[in-house]
């Protein structure tokens, strides 16, 4: 049974997973009732992030359009561009034996794809969750349903994945930024 996390909490990932490598990261989300004429594009994404919570270049941001980091260790799978149906709307995985030792931290986001212009926010959004699964026998790990604190935010640090005495961890954060991934990209040292 999956470990369901509040918001700030932290668990030890792979200590209680012995040799646990392939994970898969879901995340997902509903669109509330709206009737703005637009649909809605959410974009997952993340920051592989050294030990001073910056990327050490712009290689290390995983997105649908460097889907893949160049160590195969993380691997965005697809953009999903209306968030309809069941389950996961989009994916990522991560081979952590391939992450980079320099790599402390991995962050995964969600962002709406042009928000400001569609007069869009997470305010609009529900149901949204972060879940981490072992891709050896699919079986969910760790969830982490964020619950509907946002209004005016168009950019979502999920969760994080981190380094600590040898072991991966998972972190759930859940933490707003306004101005979309722009905003998160100058938070990461990322130039977008």
């Amino acid at each position: 049974m999956a470990i369901s996390l509040a918001k700030g909490q932290k668990v030890d990932l792979t200590k209680t997973n012995p040799g646990l490598s392939k994970i898969l990261i879901g995340l997902g989300w509903d669109i509330k009732r709206y009737d703005g004429g637009d649909a809605f594009d959410l974009d997952a994404s993340a920051f592989l992030l050294g030990a001073n919570g910056k990327v050490p270049s712009d290689d290390e941001f995983i997105f649908y359009n460097q889907p893949k980091h160049k160590s195969g260790g993380v691997e965005y799978m697809g953009d999903n561009r209306t968030g309809e149906g069941e389950g996961d709307d989009e994916q990522i995985k991560v081979d952590l034996a391939k992450v980079p030792e320099e790599v402390q931290k991995i962050d995964f986001t969600v962002t709406i794809h042009e928000a400001e212009a569609r007069k869009q926010n997470f305010g609009q959004v529900e149901n949204a969750f972060i879940r981490v699964v072992d891709e050896t026998n699919n079986k969910e790990l760790i969830r982490y349903d964020l619950g509907e604190d946002f209004s005016i935010e168009t950019a979502i640090v999920v969760g994080e994945l981190y380094r600590h005495s040898g072991e991966w961890k998972f972190n759930a954060i859940g933490d707003g930024f306004s101005g979309g991934l722009a905003a998160l990209g100058k938070n990461f040292g990322v130039n977008i």
